[in-house]
């Protein structure tokens, strides 16, 4: 438990976005460990059955709580106009994201603005992006996890990546 219980908190904490929600999972997930410990079969590696229960749990305590936070991601994604390019505030498709003098400044803030893009997306999106990249496993395991099809899971990533780009750069991109 020692050595894991950082891991699971971090992805309870990714997928609820509550303090209290994820360290009442760390405790749900390792009391579920070793009360189906026997059943493990070895098939896959311990820190995929993790990984799996603690989305499980965490998914499950999120649909017990529905946040008025979540919307539709159609809102948050970027417009493209019937030639391809992308429609909107020219200042957007012109975004700097290179270093500035403000950016000890700006990170915090930033980070409160990716923390609220995350916040907004659908349960089944932000577990994938946390999944991927917060905890870094390959598509197939995040696939796997949640037993859902790689292609599924590349396609929730991708728009879920693109919502928090788009957020960022909506709020943080450079107005001429």
């Amino acid at each position: 438990m020692s050595r894991h219980s950082g891991r699971v908190y971090r992805l309870a904490y990714g997928i609820t976005r509550n303090q209290a929600d994820a360290e009442e999972i760390v405790q749900d997930v390792f009391l579920t460990l070793v009360r189906k410990g026997a059943g493990f079969e070895g098939h896959a590696a311990l820190t995929s059955w993790m990984y799996r229960v603690t989305t499980n749990v965490a998914l499950n305590k999120r649909r017990g709580k529905r946040r008025e936070l979540e919307v539709s991601l159609e809102e948050h994604l970027p417009t493209y106009s019937e030639d391809g390019h992308r429609a909107g505030d020219r200042s957007y498709v012109l975004a700097d994201w290179s270093s500035t003098p403000e950016q000890a400044h700006l990170s915090a803030e930033a980070r409160k603005i990716l923390e609220n893009a995350i916040d907004g997306l659908p349960d089944h999106y932000r577990a994938v992006l946390i999944l991927r990249d917060v905890e870094e496993l390959s598509n197939e395991e995040v696939a796997a996890i949640l037993d859902d099809s790689l292609g599924s899971v590349k396609s929730r990533l991708h728009r879920a990546r693109m919502v928090v780009r788009e957020q960022l750069t909506r709020h943080l991109g450079t107005r001429s």
